[in-house]
């Protein structure tokens, strides 16, 4: 779970896999914004899971950072059993 504030969007992407959905997310913090994907269970009514993504980079706005995000949300292949991001390998 987050231990942090989290900005809202409107906008977010969102992509679906087997028993999680995954939307892009900002996280705000000290200089900036971070981009971060939301992970959820399909169907299920509990908060989701941040997680987030390009550590090294802070944005000045959330849709900056949201855009991070959603560029970011592209690469990911899958959400496995726990809740874990698996990426595309170059």
């Amino acid at each position: 779970m987050a231990d942090f504030p989290l900005a809202r969007i409107s906008n977010m992407a969102r992509k679906e896999f087997a028993a999680y959905e995954a939307v892009s997310a900002v996280v705000p913090g000290e200089g900036g914004y971070s981009a971060a994907i939301a992970v959820k269970a399909l169907g299920g009514s509990g908060a989701p899971r941040f997680h987030k993504v390009l550590d090294d980079q802070k944005f000045k706005t959330a849709h900056d950072a949201d855009q991070a995000a959603a560029q970011k949300l592209e690469q990911l292949i899958d959400v496995n059993e726990d809740g874990e991001l698996a990426w595309e390998t170059a």
